[in-house]
């Protein structure tokens, strides 16, 4: 478990570890006789990249209902008629599902207590901004809004739901998993944890690239609190790393920002790093098919469980886990989350 791997936490945020985990290129192959026979996976943000790429792993283990978030009937309609043509035989959703939107959150939400059964949730959507953005609705920085705090309501209002799924389908001895999707850029991200922490996203005075990775160090604080509050025989809860993968619009604006000479060198050299978007996608099935109740609050990055950054653990990370906890219920108040979260605690 990530909480039993602190010595090893700085030795993965260097370089070399960095380079280490980039070159894994070659997944382990998965135990014999696995597939998803009977079940229902989610992945969020499943229109190109990553998304579509795992949704395609996930169908060839013939899952009974693939649901995948688009942000428009059109990508939908597209990505629906792409992974049909492939897999002719398999159910294929797309459902509509608007990050910085707590209304499209909400609706989600609700469309998913419809269904029989969750067995499998994928939390992918994301976003890597190099421009500062306000989301109006809300006042926060879209990278922030999109990529910790919406996903962290959106983790909240689906417990309750993947739990009772769970009492439903009892003859099942695996709990629901939602694997929320992170970054090993995680490893460098800094904060002033003498201030609160959301705040410090929305200055566009002091905004830069690195918003991202702080993004994502958010959500191990966020994940590791709450699997502390909710049973692994509920709901089990972890995170993901795919690496840095070529084939995803993650890097798009950021690279568009650039001269062509600099856009030219950053693209070779993203495209000499990056996995290939299969080998990315694929440490989604382990985290999730792979993992069991053992990876509960830890972090599954190249294919096992890895260390969470330094700033987690120790004294240090709990206060700064307690902060921003804090700082969440009190941004999601409008949801009850606090009270949601109250009545599943173990």
């Amino acid at each position: 478990m990530s909480q039993n791997l602190q010595k090893l936490a700085k030795k993965e945020a260097g370089v070399l570890a960095f380079f280490r985990r980039q070159f894994r290129m070659h997944p382990p192959p998965l135990p014999p006789g696995t597939d998803l026979i009977g079940r229902t996976v989610i992945i969020t943000g499943g229109s190109g990249g990553l998304g579509v790429e795992a949704s395609r792993q996930f169908l060839r283990l013939r899952p009974a209902h693939l649901i995948v978030t688009v942000r428009s009937e059109s990508k939908g309609d597209e990505l629906t008629a792409k992974l049909r043509k492939e897999f002719p035989e398999a159910t294929i959703s797309a459902w509509l599902l608007d990050m910085e939107s707590y209304e499209s959150i909400q609706g989600f939400v609700q469309m998913c207590d419809t269904l029989p059964r969750i067995d499998i949730v994928i939390l992918n959507a994301g976003l890597q901004k190099d421009v500062f953005e306000r989301v109006e609705a809300t006042g926060h920085e879209k990278t922030v809004q999109v990529n910790y705090i919406s996903t962290t309501l959106l983790t909240i209002l689906l417990l309750p739901v993947l739990r009772f799924k769970k009492t439903s389908n009892l003859e099942d001895s695996k709990p629901p998993i939602l694997s929320i999707v992170a970054s090993d850029t995680a490893y460098w991200a800094k904060f002033d944890l003498k201030k609160p922490l959301i705040p410090q996203f929305d200055n566009p005075k002091t905004f830069n690239h690195t918003n991202y990775q702080r993004s994502k160090l958010l959500l191990f604080w966020f994940a590791v609190k709450l699997s502390e509050i909710i049973s692994a025989e509920d709901v089990t809860i972890n995170l993901t790393n795919p690496g840095l993968t070529d084939g995803t619009s993650l890097n798009t604006e950021m690279f568009s920002k650039f001269n062509p000479v600099l856009r030219a060198i950053a693209s070779s050299v993203k495209g000499f790093m990056a996995r290939t978007v299969e080998v990315g996608a694929s440490t989604y099935i382990y985290a999730t098919v792979v993992q069991g109740k053992e990876s509960h609050g830890s972090y599954v990055s190249d294919w096992k469980i890895q260390p969470y950054p330094a700033v987690v653990y120790g004294e240090t990370g709990h206060k700064a886990k307690k902060q921003l906890w804090e700082e969440t219920m009190k941004e999601l108040e409008f949801a009850d989350v606090a009270n949601i979260v109250q009545q599943l605690a173990r």
